[in-house]
Order: C-alpha cells, then structure tokens, then sequence
C-alpha cells in the first residue's frame, strides 16, 4: 500500500499517532509491546486514523504535524475520516 501515517486510540483514551509501509504488521507490533514505548500497557489498541503518503519523507512530515494538534483537533480528524476501528 505504501506509507501511511496513522492514530491509534489507545485503552487509556489516549492517542499515537506514527508512520509505517505495513499497517497489519506494525499493529500487531503495538499490540506485542514491541512497538512505541508509549503504546506498551496501553492494550487493547485500535487504528482511528489512517492516510496514505506518497514516501516516507512524506508520511513523516505529516506526523510530525498531526502531533503538534490539540487533542481536540486530532478528534476532528478522526471524525472526518473514513476509517473508525480496525
């Protein structure tokens, strides 16, 4: 599919947001405790959040963008987009 930057809403309400070329695999990384720090203990994780990237320079522009929103403004984004759950 190519990259993508994406949330993850995490058991505690929070959420991370990071990039990948394999969705399925880095999830079940997260979901494993060999993904971010942060996302370890944080189970069950679920992907609210995704937007394909042309590369990776790319996708890591735009995480670096989503993370500097408010949490209210990531909320709209989720909101606005089309892929709820996983």
């Amino acid at each position: 599919m190519g990259w993508q930057v994406y949330i993850l809403e995490c058991a505690d309400g929070t959420f991370y947001t990071g990039v990948t070329d394999d969705m399925d695999k880095r999830l079940e990384a997260h979901r494993q405790g060999r993904g971010a720090r942060y996302t370890r203990g944080r189970c069950p994780l679920a992907v609210v959040y995704q937007e394909a990237c042309c590369d990776r320079s790319a996708a890591q522009k735009r995480e670096a963008a989503i993370k500097k929103l408010s949490r209210l403004q990531k909320k709209c984004l989720i909101e606005r987009s089309s892929v709820k759950g996983s």
